[in-house]
């Protein structure tokens, strides 16, 4: 195990001890979010921890599923109580961009919905300013291309992902145009803009919500209070 997979390992583990008996809690997406569900997943079943996991993919509902963990949909629970996700980057303002995996919308859709937003990283991801990792823009097929230009012409830098050679599909069959900005000066307004735009269904600018972040340090987890 190398050093960037210890530290996931380990925040993943330090974040499942916020969950208690009787939560609802939103299962994030990608390499950190795994550990922590497979930590959820063995206290419910070596513990007796009893919770309720809402998912925000198919490859985390698949694997909760697998470790025994009840899980419901976003759309039948009242609210969640906490939903703990990775992040691509957070800056020193604690605004994030999500949705490296591809799965920003579902995830931004569950943390809307939470009273607390726990965000678990390796130091590695945190950063003094947003832009260095690619804004991931999730964006329905049609009309994509006339999108494209669109942010080409606002020198956005937008690439359509691919995969192997194959247009990346999302979990609602949708495209992902990646931003390549190196530094974002404003996020609100990149953020307002984006919505702004017919065909954009969901971007990876994740502003004003985290409350607390665990970051993994070679000499143990840090937990930061953002808000």
């Amino acid at each position: 195990m190398n050093m960037t997979t210890n530290l996931k390992e380990m925040v993943g583990v330090k974040a499942a001890e916020f969950v208690t008996d009787g939560m609802i809690v939103g299962l994030g997406t990608g390499s950190t979010a795994y550990y922590m569900v497979e930590e959820i997943g063995r206290k419910v079943k070596e513990e007796g921890l009893t919770i309720t996991g809402v998912t925000t993919s198919k490859e985390t509902a698949d694997h909760a599923r697998a470790l025994g963990i009840p899980l419901k949909s976003i759309d039948e629970v009242p609210y969640v109580d906490v939903t703990i996700d990775g992040a691509d980057e957070i800056s020193s303002d604690f605004q994030g961009i999500k949705g490296g995996g591809a799965a920003h919308l579902f995830e931004k859709i569950v943390a809307t919905y939470s009273k607390k937003i726990i965000w678990i990283v390796d130091e590695s991801k945190m950063v003094e300013h947003l832009g260095k990792f690619p804004l991931p823009v999730e964006v329905i097929p049609y009309g994509s291309q006339q999108l494209f230009k669109v942010l080409a012409e606002k020198n956005l830098h937008p690439v359509l992902r691919q995969k192997d050679g194959e247009i990346v599909r999302t979990d609602s069959n949708n495209y992902i145009l990646d931003l390549h900005l190196e530094k974002i000066t404003d996020p609100h307004a990149l953020a307002n803009l984006l919505n702004s735009l017919p065909g954009v269904v969901e971007h990876g600018l994740f502003l004003d919500m985290v409350n607390t972040v665990i970051v993994g340090k070679s000499a143990g987890p840090v937990i930061i209070h953002a808000r």
